[in-house]
């Protein structure tokens, strides 16, 4: 069943987030920003849709982000989704971009990390580099402050992002960290030093 979520602060639970309607480029949007009380990356700070809940098929969304004026020096512009989140939204997948490590970034190590898929809580960015993982990360023809479509498709285990229409992925999952069994709600996931803007999201539920 395919739907098209209303995008309007009112269908969104902030999760450690803060969550308002704004506009941009004359277009309405929703703007999420993380919450300065959570210090630590990739944890449970996103904006989950009301009333949806997820097992598989395909997310898309539309989406920019800018830092904010006060971004730390390794900000990123860190945005993107959470999918099959519990109800105490203390476990989930999530797949963000980081458009700073995209096509203007000078150095090749940082711009190796232009994506990344984490499962919280025990599975994130930190996890995968502590112990030279590099299968869930991917670098990204992407830049701060412009449009960005993101396409996920997760069926059982296995997920594969895509960005801007492009006919390949730029990062196949095959081994999702909670399995194959989970249903859970979606979200929009923003990290530090990022001001995130939705104007699109849609949502294709296979199962």
């Amino acid at each position: 069943m395919k739907q098209k979520i209303d995008v309007r602060a009112e269908h969104f639970d902030a999760v450690h987030t803060a969550v308002e309607n704004r506009e941009l480029d004359k277009i309405p949007v929703v703007r999420v920003v993380k919450n300065e009380k959570i210090e630590k990356w990739d944890e449970n700070t996103y904006a989950k849709v009301n009333g949806v809940s997820f097992h598989n098929g395909v997310i898309e969304v539309k989406m920019l982000s800018r830092l904010l004026p006060d971004a730390p020096d390794y900000a990123r512009g860190f945005i993107g989704i959470v999918y099959r989140a519990n109800e105490a939204d203390c476990e989930f997948e999530s797949f963000y971009i980081r458009p700073a490590n995209g096509r203007d970034c000078k150095e090749p190590m940082r711009k190796a990390h232009g994506c990344q898929y984490f499962s919280y809580p025990g599975y994130t960015f930190e996890y995968f580099r502590e112990f030279s993982i590099g299968d869930y990360e991917a670098p990204v023809d992407i830049a701060l402050d412009e449009w960005i479509t993101l396409k996920a498709v997760i069926e059982n285990e296995q997920a594969r992002f895509y960005i801007n229409g492009q006919e390949q992925p730029v990062l196949v999952v095959k081994d999702m960290k909670h399995g194959r069994g989970w249903h859970g709600s979606l979200g929009i996931f923003v990290d530090d030093g990022t001001e995130a803007f939705i104007s699109e999201l849609n949502v294709e539920c296979i199962d």
